[in-house]
Formats: C-alpha cells, structure tokens, sequence
C-alpha cells in the first residue's frame, strides 16, 4: 500500500494548507461579525429571530457560561458543537473585553479549524478507500451513520429539543441583570 504525500492534498485544486489557512480566517472574521451583532442587539437579542429560534433559557444558559469562564469560554466553545456560533454572540451581548475576545478567537480558529479540516479531509479518504475496496461495506457505513444521526435527532426531539432540565430561576441570570 502506498502512502500519499500529505503536501499533495487538495480541494478543488487548491493546497489542503490553503484551504484551511482560507476557512481560518473565514471563521475568524464571522467570530468578529457575531461578537458585534451581539454587542449591538443587547437585550434584543432575545427578540430576535435568532434569540427566539435558540430560546432565551439556552441563550441564558450560554451568559452563564460567559460569565464563569469570559475568554476562556469563546476559546471552548470551537470544541463544543451548538456553542460554536451561538457564544459570541451572547459574548458581545456580554461586553466580554473585546482584547481578550479577539486573542480566544484567534487561538480558537488557529486550533480548531485544522483539527477539524484535516480530520475531516481523513474521514473523507478513508471511507472512499472503503468504498474502491468494497462498496457494500461503504454503504453499510453511510446506513449506520444516517441511523445514528436519526436516532440522535429523534431522542433530542423527544426531550424537547435541548435534552437539558432547565436551570433553577436562581441561577439563570440574563443580560438587564448584568
């Protein structure tokens, strides 16, 4: 078996390392864009189309994770799916200090986007190296996987959506209380 040349990887034709470098500064730059939104709407975030889509105990919820842990949090949540895009957000709301803001973001879009690029990229070439080898097998794969996604949906569904018991009003605290 052949080993590939990692420096030969491409997307679309272009360097794997520039398409990552390319989604890293992509992602850096909607972080800023949601971090001044949020800064901007405040409270009103909550009546947004967005805040009432996520709900107010979950974007709640997402203050108290700001508040307990500020910068570090925004650093966290590149490595927590739902919280991705929904903190910055809530951290502009927050007015978390736009310095330290700016350096999680950088450390966060220098961390985690190569992570998931490149872990991404392997997952992608190896199932469609189990697919050359044996296409029934491929498709086994891809019918577990859609099930589990199903079966995650289904049961997310059934707790209401956020799988989570709401936090005691003692402890949820939004942005008016600030």
């Amino acid at each position: 078996m052949r080993i590939p040349d990692p420096t030969a990887a491409s997307v679309f034709g272009l360097p794997l390392w520039l398409v990552v470098a390319v989604g890293a500064v992509a992602l850096f730059g909607a972080f800023q864009v949601y971090y001044w939104v949020g800064r901007r709407l405040g409270e009103a975030l909550y009546r947004s189309r967005m805040g009432r889509r996520i709900g107010r105990e979950r974007i709640e919820r997402v203050e108290n994770v700001v508040r307990r842990w500020g910068a570090l949090a925004v650093y966290g949540c590149f490595w927590v799916p739902g919280l991705r895009h929904t903190l910055p957000w809530v951290a502009g709301a927050l007015r978390v200090n736009y310095r330290w803001y700016v350096v999680a973001s950088a450390l966060g879009c220098l961390t985690w986007v190569p992570v998931a690029s490149f872990g991404l990229y392997s997952l992608l070439w190896a199932w469609l190296s189990l697919a050359a080898r044996s296409p029934a097998l491929a498709a086994a794969v891809v019918a577990v996987a859609a099930l589990a996604v199903a079966l995650l949906v289904r049961r997310r569904r059934r707790r209401g959506g956020n799988g989570d018991a709401p936090a005691a009003p003692e402890a949820v605290r939004s942005c008016r209380d600030a």
